[in-house]
């Protein structure tokens, strides 16, 4: 019996509704991409202990800082350690994770500015994973 591969996924991505403004981004490609997988939901702003809804944040630089100035930087941190935790637990080696976040972008973010002006970068928890070892996908890549 072949073992399935076990993925992280963004939760938003599958539908739950733990976006900060309390929607979700469910993503039905993504779903059927992930037919027959092992598939372990991950919402690291909630595994960092920030309730939903919550205030819009962008990364800048090392810091999480919301709308309104807020330094978020330690629950998004905690989020990300939390989340490899899981990955570790579960022996998850990819991510598929909702892409311009501040904590789960891949490769492109929100500059910090709340002008939807994108910079290269990752993400708090798609950073710490790669440097961890994990293959992280933006969810722009998964295609129908």
């Amino acid at each position: 019996m072949e073992e399935k591969e076990t993925i992280l996924v963004s939760a938003c991505l599958l539908g739950v509704n733990c976006k900060y403004d309390g929607s979700n981004n469910e993503q039905k490609n993504l779903l059927s991409y992930l037919e027959g997988k092992e598939v372990i939901p991950i919402c690291p702003e909630q595994l960092g202990g920030l309730k939903t809804p919550r205030e819009s944040a962008e990364r800048k630089g090392h810091k999480v800082l919301t709308k309104s100035g807020t330094d978020v930087t330690l629950e998004y941190q905690k989020g990300a350690e939390e989340t490899l935790h899981l990955a570790r637990l579960f022996g998850a080696k990819k991510a598929i994770l909702k892409s311009k976040s501040p904590s789960c972008g891949v490769g492109q973010i929100y500059d910090g500015s709340y002008t939807h002006t994108l910079v290269d970068g990752d993400g708090v928890t798609a950073e710490l994973l790669k440097k961890e070892g994990i293959e992280v996908i933006s969810s722009e890549e998964i295609s129908s």
